[in-house]
């Protein structure tokens, strides 16, 4: 799994501490006993360090395997040398009542994977490890990457995915934001989709159908590729190849078997047909070129729902460069045409009001569509306000604060913009989470009535925020820069100087 989101989220080193990871008790050895005797307890123990402490029980020093083996490597008689001689001393130590990320910030920047953890005597209580620090932090965020990396089929797959509503859950207990866990959410299925395709491409060798015909890339789009999915995701893939027409046969059978996978794991197909095994989503680089290129200057109604998923593409396997000369064109393409940024932007329009005409919250049984109603506005405003500046994220909030820093959004719509988007999320996947321990199918609906009165006002106020959205896109593609497509007038000058668009 890609691990920046997991590092930047994981918050259990700042809720617990020392005393909650190491290995207690320390185990402690007089200085004058010999090396293999040392080593012999740390055996018999099953452990990888110990201490010796000075005549008032401090820590004094500390001998690990590691030790013992760079010892021998350089004197094999070394086993025969006292222990007070050989071993590392002064000691590093900690308290074992501090807060972990203490320790971690220690460890790295000593260089050491043992820490004695000690009393407020200074005496030795426990020891940590990066071995224990490891072993105690392999949770769902930090073992799915590698399950999924060594999946071998539909079934291994389809086990990891069916952590991901635990894997939230545990996040949402240690009060990470919903925004967060969607990113980890998405990394997931992004990682699936890696790894289904090297599973597909097995089947096409065990099929003797060989190995793909010409270069090609995977890519995943909509709410996966901006890297803001919840529970109830579906697959939205497509595919770029440097080869010929006649070579689709082969990226066909590819497609249907990646597909198929991916089901199989439990990201159902999507019921657009936006996926690899649809022809219109595997295609040639140039007529990718092509589609795009008619998208843009003629861009009817199923064009624009097919913008809605494909500009947040990002490559999830093969060859990068494809997927970023695909990026450009693509960007190139929209932001040159302020008539088909204006319709991407009047689609955010389209969702409607979440309120009746009695300001109540517009509901279905019960339920308001959230992700119609509060989600689309915004994603489909930052996307359009991102390709009129040329923004090159795919993350909705990102889009909306690389948006601030080219001048296109003030600081403060963005802030409120991006913290109505965080509540919106937050109440959909705690509304999925309640869903799927009940037995129910997740989805995008919310039940208003098991809100709190607080979080029920919180959530008509970011309604209310993002249901101003729409606006928000006409000031930004009304902006100078806009109309030049996220060129200042010299600069767009200069470039229409030099053959451009």
């Amino acid at each position: 799994m890609t691990p920046g989101p997991l590092e930047r989220l994981d918050s259990y080193p700042y809720r617990h501490r020392i005393s909650d990871v190491m290995t207690a008790p320390a185990v402690c050895i007089p200085g004058e006993l010999t090396v293999m005797e040392a080593a012999r307890i740390m055996t018999e123990r099953g452990i990888s360090s110990v201490v010796v402490p000075n005549i008032t029980g401090r820590v004094h020093g500390i001998l690990t395997e590691h030790d013992v083996l760079k010892l021998v490597a350089y004197d094999p008689q070394g086993l025969q040398r006292r222990v007070c001689d050989v071993m590392t001393a002064p000691v590093h130590t900690i308290p074992a009542d501090a807060l972990l990320y203490r320790a971690l910030a220690r460890m790295a920047r000593l260089g050491v994977r043992h820490l004695p953890a000690v009393d407020g005597a200074g005496r030795p209580v426990g020891i940590l490890t990066a071995r224990a620090l490891l072993k105690q932090r392999t949770s769902l965020a930090l073992t799915l990457g590698d399950e999924i990396e060594h999946a071998s089929d539909a079934a291994s797959l389809r086990a990891a995915r069916d952590k991901l509503p635990a894997l939230a859950a545990g996040l949402r207990r240690e009060d990470v934001p919903a925004t967060q866990i969607a990113t980890v959410i998405a990394g997931v299925i992004c990682d699936l989709t890696a790894r289904a395709a090297e599973l597909a491409l097995a089947h096409m060798r065990g099929e003797g159908r060989g190995e793909a015909p010409a270069t090609w890339c995977l890519l995943v789009l909509g709410s996966a590729g901006r890297g803001e999915s919840l529970l109830a995701g579906d697959q939205d893939n497509a595919l770029v190849h440097d080869g010929e027409p006649q070579d689709d046969a082969w990226f066909a059978a590819f497609g249907k078997c990646l597909n198929d996978l991916l089901d199989q794991a439990g990201v159902p197909r999507c019921r657009g047909g936006v996926m690899v095994d649809n022809a219109s989503f595997r295609l040639p680089l140039p007529a990718w070129r092509a589609v795009i290129d008619d998208w843009v200057t003629h861009p009817s109604p199923e064009a624009l729902l097919n913008v809605d998923v494909f500009y947040d593409f990002v490559p999830a396997f093969g060859d990068r460069e494809l997927a970023n000369a695909l990026r450009r064109h693509a960007s190139d393409a929209a932001a040159g045409s302020p008539v088909f940024l204006r319709l991407m932007a009047a689609a955010g329009e389209g969702a409607g009001s979440p309120f009746d005409l009695l300001g109540r919250l517009r509901t279905k049984d019960g339920r308001i569509d959230l992700k119609r109603f509060g989600l689309f506005p915004v994603v489909s405003a930052a996307r359009a306000i991102a390709l009129a500046w040329r923004c090159t994220t795919t993350g909705t909030d990102e889009r909306l604060m690389e948006a601030v820093a080219k001048g296109a959004l003030a600081s403060d719509v963005a802030e409120e913009l991006t913290a109505a988007r965080g509540m919106i999320v937050e109440t959909i996947l705690d509304q999925q989470l309640a869903d799927i321990e009940a037995g129910r199918p997740p989805g995008n609906d919310v039940e208003p009535r098991r809100l709190s009165r607080a979080a029920a006002r919180r959530l008509r106020q970011a309604l209310d925020t993002l249901n101003g959205a729409p606006d928000v896109v006409k000031g930004a593609l009304t902006a100078p820069k806009a109309r030049t497509g996220g060129l200042t007038p010299d600069e767009a000058g200069s470039t229409m100087g030099h053959g451009g668009r």
